[in-house]
């Protein structure tokens, strides 16, 4: 006769089979119930994601790596007024999902503002299209001109500031929606998670090897309507790819303007300000988590007034009474508070590292249009596939660091990740002052050469230095392999550090760091320029070849060297989110659990 005790046992693994059938995480299907976990997310959902990511980066990385020659050469341009345009673009497109992902965790959710931003970018990219073969649009007649016709110019930023907006929901929506495909609640699935944000990023490597190599030698040796098309078409495909996995994705529903809770936080922390704080952080007032569909955060000491606001006052106590969100917080909704607050010294501390990354599209592309461009006797590389060297390096930081680093460090120090987010940025941060000083000793090399030149002492324009623009590839490679650790742990974490209502305004918050970098190298730029002509040559001059761009590159280095001991100073206060485990029906009298997400 079987015995109680096993009856239990077999009912409670029949009921552990049942929730792990499901995905319990507050997500839906597209029909709007629970998912199920077999047919719904993981790799299957985020390979239509993917697609299209790479499809977005074939196509920025196409136009913006020769951006800067075309400013010059077919609308005429001078040096420092394109590395100008380039730069308000750029930042432009990388602040502008700060919008697009506020509107996407409070009213739209990430889906809708994925497909609704991408067809935005396609109509970019068909204005852009149009302008280069419609003749009216045409930059000039036959034959080349002096200056564009000012319709083409009107034309030409229409379209790549309606690509902006594209991509102002874009991409903080289509990273983090991909990330939603990963339970975090289960283990299995949180270890695939970590790998997704590595393979993220080689499918953007691969779109950015693609687009300045492929796409920038079309631009330079066809046409730039031919190249522009083929974007044009590609992206169309993997829009309409991306709609076609709409059955296999996990959604979160909008859960409102994050902003408010917190500015309640703040209201009812003020309100309180005179109650003495409870010396049990468990005397603080919160939901059960069986109770609701999102996860709770558990108790920290940092920022302690801001505890305030979840001390219960005598007329609160009364389960009868409905609690005034204004009066009252959760300590959820504290701790979320001060998880935004935390990471605001992280993001400042990462802009000096966006600003060594944005010189890629600019100078280090203008560098290239002067050097040795031949292999062999008769193939001439454009100017900017040299770009191609920083998604190299990046692929292969990425793939050694998730194939052996990772997998070493995880026995070596029993993390999950291998090491914390915070280490794997501030590794990154050292590539960035390696990288501005290799790029100024060639650059001062490049300048030597240059003076030694007769063509140039005759002022010739467009002389091709006898020096191989492989000299180049050093820094390319290196500020690459800094963005394998910089750029991809600041992925992480802004995606996991922020609330869980606010995914999409954290991958924003990662993208404002190269959007403020861009505009950051706009006023360095002016800065330096005014103060260095003051004692004759300025440093940033209408050519290369005039300027002295070494000296602005040590620059870059010194800001850096500076900025990694005040990271280090952020970083090693830095108090990382702790989730309680959930609780359901069947594990109700078991105890409530805390879990670190480093």
């Amino acid at each position: 006769m079987e015995q109680p005790e096993n009856r239990k046992v077999g009912r409670e693994a029949k009921e552990s089979d049942e929730e792990e059938k499901w995905v319990r995480d507050s997500s839906v299907d597209y029909k709007g119930r629970v998912p199920l976990r077999s047919s719904t997310g993981v790799w299957t959902a985020s390979l239509f994601i993917i697609t299209l990511e790479f499809s977005e980066r074939l196509s920025n990385f196409g136009i913006t790596a020769n951006l800067i020659s075309y400013l010059t050469k077919v609308i005429h341009q001078d040096l420092k007024t394109a590395a100008k345009s380039v730069n308000y673009w750029a930042g432009v497109t990388t602040m502008m999902p700060l919008f697009g992902g506020f509107l996407a965790d409070a009213y739209t959710g990430r889906f809708s503002m994925v497909l609704l931003s991408s067809l935005v970018y396609l109509l970019g990219l068909s204005l852009l299209t149009l302008s280069q073969f419609i003749p009216s649009l045409k930059p000039c007649d036959v034959g080349g001109c002096e200056k564009a016709r000012k319709i083409h110019e009107v034309a030409f930023f229409l379209a790549m500031y309606s690509i902006s907006l594209g991509t102002g929901g874009h991409k903080p929506c289509l990273q983090s929606f991909g990330a939603d495909q990963f339970d975090d609640d289960h283990a299995e699935e949180r270890k695939k998670k970590l790998s997704y944000f590595n393979w993220w990023n080689i499918a953007v490597c691969c779109g950015l090897f693609l687009g300045v190599t492929v796409i920038v030698y079309i631009e330079d040796n066809m046409s730039w309507g031919v190249a522009i098309l083929i974007l044009t078409i590609t992206m169309a495909v993997t829009v309409a790819t991306f709609y076609m996995g709409k059955p296999y994705y996990r959604y979160r529903l909008p859960e409102g303007s994050g902003s408010t809770s917190m500015l309640q936080v703040l209201v009812a922390a003020m309100r309180k300000r005179k109650l003495p704080s409870p010396s049990n952080p468990a005397l603080l007032y919160e939901v059960p988590n069986y109770k609701i569909q999102g996860r709770l955060l558990g108790h920290t000491d940092r920022l302690t007034f801001l505890d305030k606001a979840a001390v219960l006052e005598e007329e609160e106590i009364s389960n009868e009474v409905k609690h005034n969100p204004w009066r009252l917080a959760t300590v959820t909704k504290v701790e979320e508070m001060k998880l935004v607050l935390n990471i605001i010294p992280i993001w400042l501390t990462s802009l000096p590292f966006g600003l060594c990354v944005v010189q890629t599209a600019t100078f280090f592309v203008k560098q290239g249009a002067t050097l040795n461009r031949k292999i062999g006797h008769n193939f001439e590389i454009p100017p900017a596939s040299i770009f191609s060297l920083s998604a190299v390096g990046m692929i292969i930081s990425v793939v050694i660091y998730d194939k052996i680093l990772v997998p070493f460090l995880r026995r070596a120090t029993g993390n999950e990740r291998g090491i914390s987010i915070l280490k794997r940025i501030g590794s990154g941060l050292i590539f960035s002052v390696v990288a501005m000083s290799v790029a100024a000793l060639v650059e001062r090399k490049r300048q030597k050469i240059a003076e030694e030149d007769i063509d140039v002492l005759d002022g010739e324009k467009n002389v091709e230095l006898p020096m191989s623009v492989f000299w180049l590839a050093p820094q390319f490679l290196i500020l690459g392999l800094g963005d394998g650790f910089t750029l991809v742990g600041l992925q992480e974490f802004f995606y996991d550090q922020v609330p869980d209502s606010m995914r999409s305004l954290g991958m924003a918050f990662f993208l404002s760091v190269l959007g403020a970098g861009n505009f950051l190298s706009s006023f360095l730029i002016t800065a330096v320029d005014r103060i260095t002509e003051k004692d004759g040559k300025g440093w940033i001059g209408k050519d290369l070849n005039s300027s002295r761009l070494d000296k602005f590159y040590w620059l870059l280095a010194a800001i850096n060297s500076v900025n990694i001991f005040v990271y280090v100073l952020f970083a090693r206060r830095y108090t990382y989110k702790t989730v309680q485990r959930r609780l359901t029906a069947t594990n109700l009298n078991k105890d409530d659990g805390m879990e670190l997400m480093p």
